[in-house]
């Protein structure tokens, strides 16, 4: 199995690469497929990119909100996730 080296220790990539575990997973997957669509030329995948550094800059302050609220874990539960992301589009604020 191939490890990746994390802060504190290391993680496989099959914990990386899972929806639990990477709220981005989706968007991750179709930049990785718009990539091999257009025989690797990333012109035509901007959009997708965009999209998953959207999601990751999203999911990025849930978590620094979650931890200067002491809230643990600071990435929320799979069943959390679309309600945290309902109120973020309704309200356009995280609200934890």
């Amino acid at each position: 199995m191939t490890r990746e080296h994390v802060e504190g220790g290391t993680k496989s990539r099959t914990q990386v690469n899972n929806e639990e575990n990477n709220p981005c997973w989706k968007e991750h997957r179709m930049s990785l497929r718009c990539m091999s669509d257009s025989n690797y030329n990333s012109e035509e995948c901007q959009l997708q990119f965009q999209n998953y550094r959207t999601c990751r800059e999203f999911w990025t302050e849930v978590q620094r909100q979650r931890r200067l609220k002491g809230i643990r874990p600071l990435l929320p539960p799979l069943e959390e996730r679309k309600s945290i992301k309902a109120k973020y589009m309704e309200t356009g604020e995280i609200i934890i």
